[in-house]
């Protein structure tokens, strides 16, 4: 299989978290425009900004957390020449569980969705790292 493929889902994961950015910045706009900003500090704390701002905030900090291990990971297999098409569907539902993560994170933001589609990917990733391994052997 064509290693190259894993990179398409690891760019979704990519534009996952640009979108989320795009998105903070301008849910920062509206609301230093609407005045529902502590202006003296917004700069050192979370809690000068709005909770639709924060929403968005926190689920981009989440994308620095289980997708880190995603990308290294699906970059081993692509050295490792290790691609597969079940290394390739564990990356993409990895990904669509988190693009699902981020839809309820920062939306409706209801916690026990959002715990679940949490686990969903973290088993993801573990079985994926137990694939990695498996190959190694």
């Amino acid at each position: 299989m064509n290693n190259q493929l894993m990179l398409w889902p690891v760019l979704t994961q990519v534009a996952l978290t640009l979108v989320l950015y795009v998105r903070l910045n301008l849910a920062k706009i509206k609301a230093s425009t609407a005045g529902h900003v502590d202006e003296s500090r917004r700069g050192l704390y979370d809690d000068a900004w709005p909770d639709y701002v924060l929403k968005i905030n926190n689920c981009i900090r989440n994308q620095f957390e289980v997708p880190v291990l995603f990308f290294v990971l699906a970059l081993s297999l692509m050295v490792l020449d290790a691609v597969d098409w079940v290394s390739l569907t564990l990356a993409w539902l990895f990904v669509a569980s988190r693009i699902a993560h981020a839809v309820v994170h920062t939306g409706s933001n209801h916690i026990p969705t959002r715990r679940r589609l949490f686990l969903v990917g973290v088993l993801l990733v573990l079985v994926l790292a137990v694939w990695v391994l498996s190959t190694l052997l």
